[in-house]
């Protein structure tokens, strides 16, 4: 799909759609720990899809998103422990879910003023300090539980195990983030947020109302990402500190929206699937490797294919299309 100019190539649809059906079948065909992996392809592949949002149109690189991720898990979680015991875990999953986009609605609207004010690495080391600040909180306060963790219920459905359940759930925020990029990139915002990432400048004095359009994208992108960290966190079965505010899930939304390409909704989606199963599957006894690796992929990337996996294909068409039509 091309990048940021709103047109769906024909023939989308119907991939889209034999995807869509594969992508339910595969719960039934997989052993349990191919579809743990698949759930972290799609719950993580998803947010990096929410994360370039912003990210992806303005060149504004959230390091710290892991605290939208954790923020989510928290209120949801905490929760929880408060409501009535009799409430089934299904009712407390879907009154935790609407607390937690409550929650990082207002904490992103409270943030968005200054951070957003602030530009390149400023920005990306803004939000790492926020998402470290949070962090702190839980650990310190006792009454986040945050060292010592706390349990969630566990949400079963009669004919899916819990594996399963939750492979459903990734999979509809995952649909979910696509739906919302799409709309978001075919959208005047769309359009106004790359002409930020050209030159927000230019945009500011061409009358494009640049800070409005950057909240919009900033704060659906946190709201998305704490949904992600309450579904985890309910995954898990037990949450602390460690588990959600993690550097490392910052770190590879980063590296999973370069790979595969920025700007594109199959990148994230690309990256993802190749970062996890490298670093589960065939690096899954070695990890010590895995941030190593993770650094190696980054630069390489930077060096290398700075429009991700999808700019080299789409490079290697253009060249194979201009041979076949005799154009240089």
């Amino acid at each position: 799909m091309d990048a940021f100019n709103g047109r769906i190539p024909a023939g989308i649809w119907g991939l889209s759609a034999v995807l869509l059906a594969a992508a339910v079948m595969l719960p039934f065909m997989l052993s349990p720990f191919q579809i743990r992996l698949a759930q972290q392809i799609l719950l993580f592949g998803g947010m990096a899809v929410a994360w370039q949002m912003l990210g992806g149109f303005t060149n504004y690189w959230s390091f710290g998103h892991t605290a939208f991720f954790g923020l989510g898990a928290f209120a949801a979680g905490l929760l929880a422990q408060q409501l009535d015991p009799s409430l089934s875990v299904a009712v407390k999953l879907a009154i935790g879910t609407v607390f937690a986009i409550g929650l990082a609605l207002v904490a992103a609207l409270a943030i968005a003023i200054p951070v957003l004010n602030l530009r390149g690495i400023y920005f990306a080391i803004a939000m790492l300090a926020f998402a470290e600040i949070l962090a702190e909180i839980t650990k310190t306060f006792d009454a986040f539980h945050g060292t010592s963790g706390f349990p969630l219920p566990a949400l079963l459905v009669p004919g899916l195990t819990k594996v399963q359940l939750f492979y459903f759930l990734f999979l509809l925020l995952f649909l979910t983030n696509i739906a919302v990029f799409v709309w978001l990139r075919r959208s005047r915002i769309g359009m106004g947020l790359t002409c930020i990432g050209q030159d927000e400048d230019t945009a500011a004095m061409l009358g494009i109302p640049t800070e409005r359009y950057k909240l919009v994208a900033f704060v659906l992108s946190a709201v998305l990402t704490a949904i992600g960290g309450v579904l985890y966190g309910y995954s898990l079965g037990f949450i602390s500190t460690g588990s959600v505010f993690r550097i490392d899930i910052s770190l590879n939304l980063i590296l999973y929206t370069m790979l595969g390409g920025i700007g594109t909704v199959a990148g994230p989606i690309i990256g993802a699937a190749l970062m996890i199963v490298l670093t589960q599957v065939v690096l899954g006894n070695l990890l010590d490797l895995h941030m190593m690796l993770t650094g190696a992929v980054l630069i390489a990337m930077v060096i290398l294919a700075p429009k991700g996996l999808m700019g080299l294909a789409r490079k290697a068409w253009d060249r194979r299309r201009g041979a076949a039509e005799g154009r240089p």
